[in-house]
């Protein structure tokens, strides 16, 4: 499995687009929507066991229905979309700081997995995939005779 370098002014930038849409620095100006929608991807732990890979994504407010793993060309992909509830005319926000919309995950597929075999749950908000390794992938053991 690739391993993503970390790269922390990725972050900044994020953060700074974000914060400009909230101050309405953006020549357009900003309208109640921007600041009710920000882009957002969910966090997953990637790890590995003698018998597979294992993903686990935090998807919390999104329903079951609404999520979508595949592989394809040697590529995982976890997409889906968390939906804002529609606004009431008795309701007032004070303030906004869930994210909402759509969001994609992808993820190179190990070269020693079994893309057939790929299974998905998700249960309480948490998605877990397993991609098990394929049989000719796993350690033998052999023993060696001394004479």
């Amino acid at each position: 499995m690739n391993l993503i370098k970390w790269d922390p002014f990725r972050e900044l930038e994020d953060m700074s687009s974000r914060l400009n849409r909230i101050f309405a620095r953006n020549p357009a100006g900003a309208d109640s929507e921007m600041m009710a929608v920000a882009n957002w991807m969910p966090s997953v732990d990637i790890s590995e066991t003698d018998d597979a890979y294992l993903i686990k994504g935090e998807i919390p407010g999104v329903k079951k229905e609404d999520v979508k793993v595949t592989i394809q060309n040697g590529m995982l992909t976890i997409q889906g979309e968390r939906k804002q509830e529609k606004e009431e005319k008795n309701k007032k926000f004070h303030r906004v700081e869930c994210s909402y919309g759509s969001f994609a995950r992808s993820f190179r597929v190990p070269d020693d997995a079994d893309e057939s075999a790929v299974k998905a749950e998700f249960k309480d908000g948490m998605l877990n995939v397993s991609l098990p390794k394929s049989a000719k992938a796993k350690p033998k053991s052999i023993n060696v005779a001394v004479s």
